[in-house]
């Protein structure tokens, strides 16, 4: 096997990424491609599918190229994917009939508000450990169908094809032989029963959506068909053995396998994830109930926390407000202050997510004075990312009832030292970060390895993580309690800003 390595397809909300990983889950090559983000509307974000597809293709030569690799020696690729971004695209033809919806975008939010008034709100939650909300496959899917000529007559004809970013990929690597996602990203489509394992008719029918549309739910952990890379010779096919959610792939791949274990991945968005063994915990706290993964027959639940601006607020110093060029000054910047002065920024550009779960909030700025300068927005800016990540453990401590003891860490943000302190300040806990942070990507690598022999079994991969830096908390408790309440009073003060409209 030491010649032999996992194509890992990491396909994000702003960037397609491939790795290439070996047997010591090292990674041996890396390539990135950023693409266009869109706004047509306000609360609106839509991607190009074909671009995403273009993108994804590009990295993979790009990353066998540099590694000087041959596709014979790609034991196998793994997929992880940007979760409840919707696509539908035409069988026959394999182009979209729309620009993707991004699980940002909000243009559903009114229909949300429908359901939630006509009393499905339980039902949902019950079957699917969702929280009715725009931010989920289900609604985006319904709005596709409903404002595209001739869709829906077309979808109950069977010439549609509906999928999250996995599918569309493996669709794609297939040649249109292969319509399929796995039981993490069905999870999050509201349209998925994760007890029965099945997609479910009443919610079906609740959306008008026909099942024809629908790819099939496999484990995410087996080969679901043959991949054949550009350039290469066309008897050389590929298995496609791993497939989960971008979350559920960190949580994974941080090998976080047993009960109670916990990681946050600091990416576009903040995701709390805590493994609940084959349990589904439902939520008393606003929080998602998900599925892991599904490997070999069993299935593991996760309970999960989503905060849907975190490294994006960086972004939005960098390309809106300009006072850095590149994402990796925030830190230099937040550093010329001790703390953010009495600032507060409430990054809720999309709207709340765990554990409010509203809509309709907006971004907003508290504190501000006269001596209110760069820096202090900037440290308020990471601050918020710290804020809202201590929201979400302690609401998930309060539903499993298991005290968080550590926290694994992985995404952009986590290179970020003061972040991270501050973070582990907050939380009155260690805060772990492993040496290799790509653990998106290294969870669909081992997944699509397990599949197909390249790592024997879990207890095999425990040695391939190793911990680079643990933050302990350092301030008192006085600081901390003080700290929090200044946040909740901001989020609360935001809330009655939405409120009053």
């Amino acid at each position: 096997m030491s010649n032999r390595y996992i194509l890992s397809l990491d396909q994000g909300t702003t960037s397609s990424r491939t790795l290439l990983i070996d047997q010591g889950g090292q990674i041996v090559s890396i390539a990135q491609k950023e693409f266009k983000q869109n706004y047509p509307q306000p609360g609106w974000v839509e991607h190009d599918a074909d671009e995403i597809w273009s993108t994804q293709s590009g990295t993979i030569a790009e990353v066998l190229a540099k590694a000087k690799i041959q596709p014979e020696q790609i034991a196998a690729i793994g997929i992880t994917n940007q979760r409840e971004t919707t696509v539908v695209w035409d069988r026959r033809t394999g182009h979209p009939i729309h620009p993707a919806i991004v699980w940002q975008d909000r243009r559903t939010a009114s229909y949300c508000d429908q359901l939630k008034a006509a009393g499905k709100g339980s039902m949902i939650q019950q079957k699917t450990g969702l929280l009715i909300d725009a931010y989920f496959s289900a609604t985006k899917l319904h709005w596709i169908l409903e404002h595209i000529p001739d869709a829906r007559a077309r979808a109950e004809k069977g010439e549609l094809a509906f999928g999250t970013i996995d599918s569309w990929l493996v669709w794609n690597l297939t040649k249109g032989k292969v319509h399929v996602t796995d039981v993490s990203n069905a999870s999050r489509t509201m349209l998925y029963n994760i007890h029965s394992l099945q997609w479910d008719n009443e919610l079906l029918e609740l959306f008008n959506i026909p099942s024809s549309i629908l790819p099939n739910v496999r484990s995410s952990s087996e080969v679901y068909g043959q991949a054949h890379l550009h350039g290469s010779d066309p008897s050389n096919n590929i298995p496609i053995a791993g497939i989960a959610g971008d979350q559920q792939a960190a949580l994974f791949g941080q090998l976080c396998t047993e009960p109670g274990m916990a990681k946050n991945t600091y990416g576009t968005g903040c995701f709390m994830l805590m493994n609940t063994g084959e349990k589904a915990i439902h939520s008393n706290n606003q929080l998602l109930t998900t599925i892991a993964w599904q490997i070999n027959g069993v299935t593991h639940y996760a309970l999960e926390g989503s905060v849907f601006i975190a490294g994006a607020v960086v972004q939005w110093l960098r390309d809106e407000l300009k006072i850095i060029r590149h994402s990796s000054e925030v830190e230099a910047l937040a550093s010329q202050v001790p703390d953010a002065g009495g600032v507060y920024i409430v990054p809720a550009f999309a709207g709340l997510g765990a554990p409010h779960w509203n809509p309709h909030v907006r971004g907003t700025i508290f504190g501000l004075t006269r001596g209110s300068n760069q820096a202090h927005l900037a440290r308020a800016a990471l601050d918020s990312i710290a804020y809202q990540t201590a929201d979400v453990l302690h609401s998930m401590n309060a539903d499993a009832g298991i005290p968080i003891k550590e926290l694994r860490v992985d995404g952009g943000a986590t290179i970020n030292n003061a972040l991270m302190q501050f973070q582990a300040d907050l939380l009155n806990c260690s805060v772990i970060r492993p040496e290799i942070t790509e653990t998106t990507a290294l969870g669909a690598a081992y997944l699509a390895g397990l599949a197909v022999g390249y790592w024997k079994d879990l207890s095999s991969l425990q040695s391939n993580w190793k911990k680079q830096r643990q933050f302990d908390p350092l301030c008192s408790d006085a600081e901390r309690t003080t700290a929090i309440a200044g946040w909740h009073r901001a989020v609360n003060a935001s809330i009655a800003w939405a409120n009053a409209q």
